[in-house]
Parts: structure tokens; C-alpha cells; sequence
């Protein structure tokens, strides 16, 4: 026997009523958390997917991922490591010299939902001037660590100036899998005014430091990840390239320890 839910979509004998209640939701979501948000898309006219990487510079992954990304005239958006900066300035200034965008990623990987609202200001202040300092310019968004973002976070991020900036797609390359079963997985919800995930170092989980970087060559994960955007007719851009030729930040809530 049918019945009827809530939201007035006749549940049984229609298999597409549950992807419509989904959808129903999912713009309920968008539209009603805005003011609390993060920016997780892009909407635009333009065939863009912002690539975002995350946990450099590192002084083999970074180099790797530079080099295809110049060989497919690609920009990126890099979410990157204060004390790794400290370490590998010569990275930063390589990534700033060839068109990409330099975001921050914190000082170091810790869960900023361990910490106090206090503390979380203070630590994302300072990796904030750090970096600033050495890029000699402005820096406009922030990705916590792991996406770990409460409320509380959210509004000390928010204290300190910075954006905080998610995703939606994502290789799941800080697994050791095959490139290709990876690059698959990044095409998996990808479209147009995705923000994607991706990494190019591996800095795992200070709480659990028998982690084990993965060994593929995220240069050649990248290549792939850029031959399946293609395929779709879409290309990579940086989140400034995407705003700058008109998109606009799409925002709502993500919050997750």
C-alpha cells in the first residue's frame, strides 16, 4: 500500500520519490543555512571545477603536481601548512610565481575542534600572519584540518578574517589505491562549480602518527583527475580564477568533528 510522507511525496511505487525528497532537502539545507555557511561550490556559467590541494608544500608531491598542472595551463587553489612553509619556502614562492592561489590550511594538521574557541583564534591568527608575512600579500580562505568544524570554530575562524572553505568531490588520495581507482573517485559527484579535494602532501593525523604516507605519484594522479575533467568538458580553475570570471561562492553549513 502507498503512503504519503511529509514532505507530500507518495513514498512506495515511486523509486524516484526518495531522490526527490533528497533534492527537497538538500536545497532546504542551502538555502536555510546560509548565514551560517561554507563556501562548498561555485555556481557559474562557465565549464569551471576549482582543484584545491591541501598539506603542502612537500618537497616531492608539490613539485609534482606543479609540474602538470603547468603542462595542462591549469590553476589550483593551495590550502597549505605554516610549519611546512617554514620548511619549503622555496615551494611557496614557486606555486605564488606560477599563477596559483595560496590559501591557509593552519599552522600545522591538528583537529581545531580539540581546542577552545580561544585557542582556535589564536592559532589561525598567527599561522594567518605567518603566512602572509612570507607571501608578502593577503590571504582570504581557510580549510580546517580534516573539514573538523563545529560552530564554535566556525565563528573563531570567522573572528579572524578568513573564509572557511570545504568541498564536494574528492580522490581520497590520502589512501594508498591505485591512481586510476582514485581519479575514479574524484569524477564520482563531480559538475560544474565543484570544489574538488585533492592533496599534494601527505600529512596525516597528529594523533595517530602511525600513519603511512601513500606512495603513488600524486603528479600522476593529478594528470588523471584532469583528463576526466576534460572528458566532461570542464576545466580546472583555482577558486579566484572561478569567482574572477563571475561565479559566485555558494555557502551552507558543514559542520562535522
Amino acid at each position: 500500500m502507498a503512503t504519503t510522507g511529509r514532505m507530500g511525496f507518495r513514498m512506495a511505487g515511486n523509486p524516484g520519490a526518495g531522490e526527490r525528497v533528497k533534492k527537497v532537502l538538500k536545497a532546504a539545507v542551502r538555502s536555510g543555512t546560509g548565514a551560517i555557511g561554507s563556501v562548498r561550490a561555485v555556481r557559474t556559467t562557465q565549464p569551471h571545477v576549482v582543484l584545491t590541494f591541501d598539506d603542502g608544500p612537500d618537497p616531492v608531491g608539490t613539485e609534482r603536481v606543479l609540474s602538470t598542472l603547468a603542462e595542462h595551463a591549469t590553476t589550483a587553489t593551495f590550502f597549505v601548512l605554516t610549519e611546512r612553509v617554514a620548511r619549503f619556502p622555496r615551494l611557496l614562492a614557486e606555486t605564488v610565481a606560477e599563477g596559483h592561489e595560496i590559501a591557509l590550511h593552519g599552522f600545522d594538521h591538528c583537529r581545531l575542534t580539540r581546542f577552545r574557541s580561544r585557542e582556535v583564534v589564536a592559532r589561525v591568527s598567527g599561522a594567518r600572519r605567518q603566512l602572509e608575512d612570507t607571501l608578502g600579500a593577503p590571504v582570504r580562505w581557510f580549510r580546517p584540518p580534516f573539514g573538523a568544524q563545529t560552530p564554535s570554530t566556525w565563528r573563531a575562524i570567522r573572528r579572524t578574517g578568513l573564509e572557511p572553505v570545504m568541498w564536494g568531490p574528492t580522490a581520497w588520495d590520502w589512501l594508498d589505491e591505485p591512481v586510476r581507482d582514485l581519479a575514479a573517485r574524484a569524477m564520482e559527484r563531480l559538475v560544474r562549480g565543484s570544489i574538488l579535494l585533492a592533496h599534494d602532501g601527505y600529512a596525516g593525523d597528529p594523533e595517530q602518527p602511525s600513519g603511512i604516507a601513500p606512495t603513488f605519484d600524486r603528479g600522476e594522479l593529478t594528470a588523471a583527475v584532469l583528463e576526466g575533467i576534460a572528458e566532461r568538458g570542464l576545466r580546472g580553475v583555482s577558486l579566484a580564477d572561478a569567482l574572477a570570471a563571475g561565479g559566485t561562492a555558494e555557502r551552507w553549513a558543514w559542520f562535522r568533528r
